[in-house]
């Protein structure tokens, strides 16, 4: 994987099966244009934070759950050529009406700067977070990611995946800056934890927690304005 387009979506509750058919119907059109893989993850742990959080992020209502949602593609770009493709594609409007609030949504394309992969393929659970990183940190940031990583792997995680903020628009009601209220200095990273199942991820958690390794050292962003959840994959193509 060279390249990730992510997205945050709010979807009513009731419309999730919708939402479900939605995203299926469109991976062979995304598997036709290059993406290697389609992933919607249902907000199933996603908690309140006292400065920021994924409910926030896309101004979600009450009777509204969180999806974390990828696409990889090759490279930045073969997933230029898809967005231009899909723009044109008259399939795009055969899908009818978008069952969620299209204005809410966030994206944008991301570099992968740490992609390690554990033992294992499937993906039962998701952990996905939001980060504000100066861009003068970047190497730092990179470098404890690629160190968190192998604590991940080690109880249990198959694949811990950073990627660093390249083409992250501003957006009219809601964006990808805004969710972590970045400054004018700071980037976003997308990423994310796939674990086999939750109970192996709740379980993990409890071990990294208490493992003296994770709390080695002083973060290269603001902790406080970091956006996290847990999310149940409803697709992944």
């Amino acid at each position: 994987m060279a390249y990730v387009q992510g997205f945050v979506v709010p979807v009513p509750a009731a419309n999730k099966e919708a939402y479900r058919k939605m995203a299926a119907n469109a991976v062979p059109m995304f598997k036709e244009f290059g993406a290697t893989r389609h992933v919607e993850a249902w907000g199933d742990d996603v908690p309140d934070g006292k400065v920021t959080d994924f409910k926030g992020a896309v101004k979600a209502k009450p009777d509204e759950v969180v999806v974390f949602s990828w696409l990889e593609y090759p490279s930045k770009a073969v997933a230029d050529a898809a967005n231009e493709k899909m723009m044109s594609d008259p399939r795009m409007k055969d899908m009818g009406a978008m069952p969620f609030d299209g204005q809410r949504m966030i994206f944008g394309g991301f570099a992968p700067m740490v992609d390690e992969r554990g033992s294992g393929s499937k993906t039962g659970y998701v952990d996905g977070c939001l980060v504000p990183v100066p861009v003068a940190n970047k190497e730092a940031y990179r470098e404890m990611a690629a160190k968190t990583a192998a604590l991940f792997k080690e109880y249990g995680a198959t694949r811990v995946v950073e990627a660093w903020g390249d083409d992250v628009p501003d957006g009219k009601v809601t964006d990808y800056k805004g969710a972590v209220k970045a400054t004018g200095d700071e980037r976003v990273v997308y990423s994310w934890i796939e674990w086999p199942s939750k109970e192996v991820r709740d379980e993990g958690w409890k071990k990294i927690m208490a493992d003296s390794r994770m709390h080695a050292g002083t973060m290269p962003f603001d902790g406080k304005r970091m956006i996290y959840g847990g999310f149940a994959p409803i697709l992944d193509a």
